[in-house]
């Protein structure tokens, strides 16, 4: 035996494996890097849904997966969200679409959200979930609420099909740009566009026909959140004596 020979054991082979030659490419079929999910296709069966927030940071994809396997229940999801912090809240709001048997019961969730500053909770907060349970009281405050707090509507879901022959909105866009003008201040360009959407598909001299994802919802009605009017900022609530 030569001097320099390594007589040390080689790592345990499993009975009836290959060894690998010296130099060989790595197996593409082996395991995944450390990296792990990249995404919610194909994790713990979250598809069906595509959330124009995005969900690529991997803590909220957890979180999200965690929320689905404990089964969140809507007096879970309350707690977890009121007196978790804004990056818990935030999961609370990705995590709803993905959470079966919720129903309209978070749309309380989704209001508190479109009263905050937060231009991340209010990504959050119109994204399926909404779309699927916010009125189009509320869903309309919701749109007007991003182009005030600059969030793209692109993270508003459901946008296209929504804001679709909606002359409410379409008053409502065109009054904050006025509002606007009047100020010297610029209308967002995102305005334009959702004005655009609601024109789509309908008809000079014709009444448009309600978008059908506005059909009535149950469960609590939505609010109109105050500070989604872009006209002033956000008061704090007070009553009457």
């Amino acid at each position: 035996m030569r001097p320099d020979a390594d007589t040390r054991p080689g790592p345990a082979t499993a009975p009836g494996a290959a060894t690998p030659r010296r130099g060989a490419p790595a197996d593409p079929t082996g395991p995944p890097d450390s990296a792990g999910v990249t995404g919610l296709s194909g994790a713990a069966g979250l598809t069906g849904f595509t959330d124009p927030t995005g969900l690529t940071d991997p803590t909220d994809i957890a979180r999200v997966l965690l929320l689905r396997a404990a089964r969140a229940t809507p007096g879970t999801l309350d707690r977890l969200y009121h007196q978790g912090t804004a990056a818990e809240r935030r999961a609370v709001l990705l995590a709803l679409p993905y959470l079966p048997g919720i129903g309209p019961a978070a749309v309380p969730l989704i209001e508190d959200a479109l009263r905050a500053n937060d231009t991340r909770l209010i990504a959050a907060a119109v994204g399926p979930y909404a779309a699927r349970h916010l009125g189009p009281h509320a869903w309309r405050h919701a749109v007007l609420k991003c182009l005030f707090t600059e969030v793209p509507v692109a993270a508003v879901a459901g946008l296209a099909g929504r804001a679709r022959g909606d002359a409410e909105l379409a008053r409502m866009l065109t009054d904050y740009a006025r509002e606007r003008t009047a100020a010297g201040r610029p209308v967002p360009p995102d305005l334009h566009h959702v004005l655009a959407l609601t024109a789509a598909g309908t008809e000079p001299g014709t009444e448009p026909e309600p978008a059908a994802a506005e059909s009535p919802v149950t469960g609590p009605p939505a609010m109109e959140p105050a500070a989604t009017e872009p006209s002033r900022t956000e008061p704090a609530a007070t009553e009457e004596p």
